[in-house]
């Protein structure tokens, strides 16, 4: 009889946990009893957006694992470095980082002021980047480590530029990092892949996009937190370099029941950008 495989004891460093699909990956995660790092910049209450680190460590913990909520902009290398540094002094190491935090705008080229250009690529090209440098000496140190990067497949037709090429750049500079670092780091056992939902996600950032009417065409986060699940606890060495989709690996591993994951039963969810 084989064990279903589990997140117990393990350390996860989560970018942008403190709602969303970073905080449900962390919860599912905390359900195994494992260690999870709240690595986001909400320290007091948003008046668009829900949550704090303070509450998402509630959440995590009433879930059954172990909270460690940090202050980080992940624009700032002082920051990040910072709490990789408290995160190996109070769980010892880190087995598994998540590069969730991003920054949208989907917005043309003359419509994006260069503010917001520098803010999306400071904060998903660059801050997964620097995140990924700062875990890696510890991650190389971990039984099965994983680094998943929430970026689409890079798919190069001009449809998924024109537009928003400034959002899509940064998006794929996500992906490029597993593209990358998956090679780069194969030999050492460390698998980097991405994940992308096949259908849009009732997140706050979709909220603010399309309201509650595009909402309501949604799946919710919890289909983004299992599929996570299934990669963070597979054998690092043999899972690398794959750009997953939501969808696609619960069928694989024999989901059959996706209503579940729709926010309204009965509906067809909205197809998600950058997926043919």
């Amino acid at each position: 009889m084989t064990s279903t495989p589990s997140l117990s004891g393990k350390t996860l460093f989560i970018s942008g946990a403190s709602r969303g699909i970073g905080l449900a990956i962390g919860v599912r995660a905390a359900r195994d009893g494992a260690n999870v790092v709240i690595a986001a910049k909400t320290t007091d209450p948003h008046p668009k957006l829900p949550g704090t680190i303070y509450t998402a460590a509630k959440e995590i913990e009433d879930a059954g694992g172990k909270a460690l909520p940090l202050m980080v902009d992940i624009r700032e290398e002082a920051q990040v470095l910072e709490a990789v540094a408290k995160t190996v002094a109070t769980f010892g190491g880190i087995d598994i980082l998540i590069n969730n935090a991003s920054a949208i705008s989907l917005t043309g080229t003359l419509q994006t002021p260069m503010k917001r250009y520098d803010l999306m690529h400071s904060i998903n090209t660059r801050g997964t980047y620097l995140c990924s440098q700062a875990c890696l000496p510890h991650l190389l140190k971990a039984s099965n480590p994983h680094i998943l990067n929430l970026s689409p497949p890079l798919n190069m037709k001009p449809h998924w530029f024109q537009n928003h090429v400034a959002y899509t750049m940064a998006k794929y500079g996500m992906s490029m990092c597993v593209l990358g670092m998956a090679a780069e780091f194969a030999d050492q056992g460390v698998g980097v892949n991405a994940l992308w939902p096949r259908t849009a996600i009732a997140t706050s950032a979709i909220n603010l996009i399309g309201g509650p009417a595009m909402m309501a065409g949604c799946r919710t986060v919890d289909i983004m937190s299992d599929a996570a699940h299934l990669v963070l606890t597979r054998e690092s060495r043999k899972c690398n370099g794959n750009f997953f989709l939501d969808e696609d690996l619960l069928r694989e591993a024999g989901v059959t029941d996706f209503e579940k994951y729709l926010v309204t039963p009965g509906t067809t969810p909205i197809p998600d950008f950058f997926v043919d």
